[in-house]
């Protein structure tokens, strides 16, 4: 049966469980649309290399049908508050993340020097609070986005200090902890798209007192796996709590391809920094990056950057 056929009987299965379709005068033709609707309910391949639509009950197909809430992100404030924005492509920030992110995306993508599990899940850390992991993060996120060839999730994991969706003006909304929690409920409900054109953000979620249990779960294993192998462009930036504070970033962490640690430059002591090196030896590779670094005779600091990579346990 054809591709066509497949998608044109789903449809008619689906109008007589009771989910609600576009209009077609033709119930049998299924138009591009309406084939796109019927294979993101839920898609296998036979043998032979063939879609085959996987069964469903109503009431998911209809949830899965609703996909990600829009939700549209106040450029203006952003760029006032210092944060990366589509309109600066040739601004400082943006040429200091489009140097940090060139060898991220390039072993996301499989184009690195070796092929590394779970590439595209980039985990954003810190030793300590206070060194500027969100920021990156953030920042880090938008100027993928800006790339032709990716999309991005960006992913409040921070759960016991979210601040995404603050820094953003977005309002606290379910996430991350709702999903994993509650088995019955679809990543895309909760998905905030955004008008960054391939920037989608998943928020920490509902507060919880377990949340480092829930992190380090099975229900959260099989969901980091769904995420990371369901769209081959995307790739998922987590910002994570710091290293040394809570057990939740170690949790997170043994399952990463890339980690990033933001160091504060003259303020991090070394110590510290190789404590935090400690907890995540599993990470096949983690980056360095230098924050707020002295740019001029003057003293004064900015959001600077310098980097450089470790692979395996160095340190």
């Amino acid at each position: 049966m054809g591709l066509i056929e497949q998608a044109a009987k789903r449809l008619e299965q689906l109008r007589q469980a009771g989910v609600e379709l576009p209009d077609d005068s033709q119930p049998l033709q299924a138009s591009t649309a309406q084939i796109a609707a019927a294979f993101s309910l839920g898609e296998k391949t036979t043998p032979e290399g063939g879609p085959e639509i996987a069964p469903r009950d109503a009431s998911t197909a209809a949830i899965s049908i609703h996909s990600s809430k829009r939700t549209d992100l106040n450029l203006e404030a952003m760029e006032a508050a210092g944060l990366l924005v589509p309109s600066q492509s040739r601004g400082l920030l943006a040429n200091e993340f489009r140097v940090i992110k060139r060898p991220l995306i390039a072993n996301a993508m499989g184009k690195g020097e070796s092929p590394i599990a779970n590439g595209n899940l980039i985990m954003i850390t810190s030793a300590l609070p206070g060194e500027g992991k969100s920021f990156t993060a953030v920042n880090l996120a938008i100027s993928i986005a800006m790339e032709l060839d990716n999309t991005v999730m960006l992913v409040d994991a921070d759960v016991a200090r979210p601040s995404v969706l603050n820094m953003l003006g977005l309002p606290p909304a379910e996430g991350l902890l709702d999903v994993v929690k509650d088995n019955s409920l679809d990543i895309s409900q909760i998905l905030l798209r955004t008008n960054i054109e391939n920037l989608s953000i998943l928020p920490s979620g509902t507060p919880h007192p377990r949340a480092t249990e829930l992190l380090a779960s099975d229900a959260m294993i099989r969901l980091l796996d769904d995420m990371s192998k369901r769209y081959p462009d995307r790739i998922i930036i987590f910002d994570s709590p710091p290293l040394l504070m809570t057990t939740e970033a170690r949790a997170l962490a043994s399952h990463m391809g890339q980690i990033v640690i933001v160091v504060q430059s003259g303020d991090t002591t070394q110590a510290a920094v190789s404590e935090a090196l400690s907890t995540i030896e599993a990470c096949p590779l983690k980056m360095m990056i230098l924050n707020k670094i002295n740019r001029s005779a003057s003293g004064r600091y900015g959001y600077g950057y310098a980097y450089g990579y470790g692979y395996g346990n160095e340190k």
